[in-house]
């Protein structure tokens, strides 16, 4: 069994759950000889990036075409190896190399009739809790706090939500605004479930703010703040960490192990968030864990773009004891619920292990066709 293609598929989509901004990732089809297919995805995110990342899949392609799909691992060396030179720290380079490699472990677990979980040494987890990850939109911290109540009549175990982003709810910029929000949430949600945090990138935040937030909200026992500083700042996440009793969430941005390291020696983050088609695939996503799983951290998927994703986070979740969660969009969108046949989602709250072969998904390619990127 050769590889005899590499597509790069930009797509553009309207996000629900992003106050429906207009969204882009960068899918991969490969295909052997034989007629298997593996999918793959890259999170983009901007439309001058989609096509930036098309063109390095076409140009790393030459390291797939011709080779089995069950040498994924020689594959992902080699381009690596190719890369350095303009992706030596991340960036588009290694976007390029996340939608591949997913596909490649795609089309390996299909050509050994395996799934994805399998292929990783299987689960080590009987049932992970799901989670609602929404963004705050509205204007009313009461409609705001029954939207999640409604979220969590699904069975949900808890919600996640974006401050910062699009939409009215102007979460993020003021202490009196933020505190109360996050009490009304609480006494929605109850004293059980989960409440988690996420700063979005319009938010910053200095140190003395961030710590003044942050222990106004331990009252209300959130579970983690993500992001609360950026990506960056190891003495400003010391002293938040010292003086406040939330875990502390960051490292999504980074690009790949060496990234990741760097956090963990810092000693400042308790939840590591990771996304596999940003961290050179699942390659990349199971190297980094295995450094968090060293390190005794909490590490979790984000799985915030299409199935794709979702399918190959879901298995690396269930393969490794440092994930305690998983995440889902609360409202319907076209990248996870049209892209696939069978769209996942969790059973009663409970996400179950997955089954093969691959990443166990089936796509729609009239629904990739119908938001292919145009020029």
């Amino acid at each position: 069994m050769k590889i005899v293609k590499v597509e790069p598929i930009p797509v553009a989509y309207p996000e629900p759950n992003d106050f429906n901004a207009e969204r882009y990732l960068c899918l991969v089809k490969i295909t052997t000889d034989d007629g298997l297919v593996g999918w793959g995805e890259s999170i983009t995110q901007f439309k001058e990036a989609n096509f930036a990342v098309a063109a390095l899949i076409e140009g790393l392609s030459e390291f797939v075409i011709g080779k089995s799909p069950i040498d994924n691992q020689a594959i992902w060396t080699s381009i690596r190896e190719r890369y350095w030179w303009y992706g030596y720290r991340g960036g588009l380079a290694a976007y390029a190399l996340s939608a591949i490699d997913i596909a490649l472990w795609d089309l390996k677990g299909k050509a050994l009739d395996a799934s994805l979980l399998d292929l990783l040494g299987g689960p080590v987890h009987e049932k992970l809790p799901a989670i609602a990850s929404g963004h705050a939109h509205d204007s009313s911290i009461p409609a705001m706090a029954e939207q999640a109540k409604g979220w969590l009549a699904t069975g949900m175990q808890g919600v996640k939500v974006g401050f910062g982003k699009r939409g009215n709810a102007h979460l993020g910029y003021e202490h009196d605004r933020d505190v109360e929000y996050v009490k009304q949430m609480r006494e929605a949600l109850g004293p059980d479930k989960k409440l988690i945090i996420d700063l979005g990138y319009a938010i910053k935040w200095d140190v003395a703010t961030a710590v003044k937030r942050v222990q106004a909200f331990d009252e209300y026992n959130i579970d983690w703040i993500e992001e609360p500083l950026g990506a960056w700042d190891p003495e400003g996440y010391r002293t938040l960490r010292d003086k406040t009793k939330t875990l502390i969430a960051y490292g999504e941005r980074e690009w790949n192990v060496a990234g990741y390291e760097a956090i963990i020696a810092t000693g400042t983050c308790d939840v590591f968030g990771i996304d596999p088609g940003r961290v050179e695939g699942v390659t990349g996503f199971t190297k980094i864990v295995s450094r968090i799983e060293s390190a005794k951290r909490q590490a979790n998927a984000h799985a915030w773009s299409s199935a794709i994703v979702s399918a190959a986070s879901i298995a690396v979740s269930f393969s490794s004891l440092a994930f305690k969660l998983f995440e889902f969009k609360p409202l319907a969108n076209p990248m996870q619920n049209d892209l696939v046949t069978t769209p996942l989602t969790h059973t009663d709250g409970w996400v179950y292990p997955p089954s093969g072969p691959g990443l166990g998904i089936e796509i729609n390619e009239d629904v990739v066709n119908k938001y292919r990127q145009k020029k």
